[in-house]
């Protein structure tokens, strides 16, 4: 008999390498669907995960599966520290996005770290993981999976947009969710801001000091992947061959870099955004609160932004991926071809019990 009712941990850990978002949340499915938020932290990686993460896609397939179990016993401290300092009693499963590794969907292949199986041994709960690889397997990107999210819990917005590693954004036409990658955001901001000892730019500050560089911005707008039709999605591979060594090759300061960045994203976010009409455009992820940022979009559109409150804006993906978990625990779809790519709708991640 399926519940109508569903107490969750959701676990999210994204590109921009911030930490471990973690959520507890409450579904309702009696009236529609509800949710309502009841715990929520984010715990930053040590400085050495950090270095190990921003290296997964340049290490061996034998050190890779280390890192996985490595990682899966990191997740499962983390895990059962926020349940243990929140006191959550009745947990009917911990559903989590994991890490990606590598994520090549164009040649096959996608591999988030976390996911296996000895996680709900460890946790001594079920676990929901692994939503990604389905999907790639039935000929889809496996990338963005929160669409379906965006529909069911923020149907009132035109568009959903996020802004972490990279920023992402879902929309219906003609009836159908459509979503994609947009542009790199954080993952590169971050990169940059660190090369001046800061661990990112806050607020924008450093990039509003800066000025465009025509030029580099010109030779960014025109990578190949901005033409692409969606559904299309990137990953840290595509970051470190198309953007970093082009933007190195131009030898300028770093606030300049960021400047003609956040120029870039705006650009490349507008554009989207174009496909509707006036609308309400829901912003979340860490680039929400990058002030000069979200001025640089706003001067780009004529969409109305909106910037919820910062449980929304920090926690949207990891509620998000609770709900996918639930979904999956009731058989029900979580994964659409309109947004991926692939074959059919299907119910996509893997489902461990201790």
């Amino acid at each position: 008999m399926i519940k109508q009712k569903y107490r969750v941990v959701g676990v999210m850990s994204g590109t921009s390498l911030d930490g471990v978002d973690l959520v507890l949340v409450d579904f309702c499915f009696e009236k529609g669907i509800s949710f309502t938020i009841q715990a929520v932290e984010t715990i930053p990686y040590s400085p050495n995960w950090q270095s190990i993460l921003k290296k997964l896609t340049t290490i061996d397939v034998s050190t890779l599966r280390q890192v996985d179990e490595d990682y899966t016993l990191l997740l499962s401290k983390l895990i059962l520290r926020f349940i243990a300092d929140n006191d959550i009693k009745d947990i009917d499963a911990v559903c989590s996005h994991g890490h990606t590794a590598l994520h090549q969907p164009d040649l096959g292949y996608t591999y988030q770290i976390g996911n296996l199986s000895k996680l709900s041994k460890l946790l001594n709960l079920t676990v929901v993981c692994d939503f990604r690889t389905q999907d790639v397997a039935l000929g889809g990107q496996g990338a963005p999976l929160v669409p379906i999210g965006d529909q069911m819990l923020f149907s009132n917005y035109g568009f959903c947009l996020n802004l972490g590693g990279f920023a992402n954004v879902s929309t219906t036409i003609q009836g159908r969710r459509i979503a994609f990658d947009i542009c790199p955001v954080n993952i590169v901001l971050n990169h940059y801001s660190r090369r001046i000892g800061k661990d990112y730019d806050k607020e924008g500050d450093i990039a509003k000091s800066g000025v465009v560089n025509q030029k580099l911005l010109k030779v960014l707008n025109a990578d190949k992947f901005y033409k692409k039709s969606y559904p299309k999605s990137l990953g840290l591979e595509w970051v470190n061959s198309n953007v970093f060594p082009i933007i190195d090759d131009f030898k300028i300061d770093v606030k300049d870099i960021l400047r003609t960045y956040v120029e870039h994203i705006s650009i490349q976010i507008a554009k989207q955004l174009s496909i509707q009409r006036d609308t309400k455009v829901l912003v979340t992820g860490g680039g929400a609160y990058n002030t000069f940022l979200m001025q640089c979009v706003e001067n780009q559109t004529t969409h109305k932004i909106v910037i919820p409150n910062s449980t929304q804006v920090e926690y949207k993906e990891a509620l998000i991926f609770g709900l996918l978990g639930v979904l999956k625990l009731r058989n029900e779809i979580n994964c659409l071809s309109s947004v991926t790519g692939a074959f059919y709708d299907h119910s996509s991640g893997n489902i461990f019990v201790p």
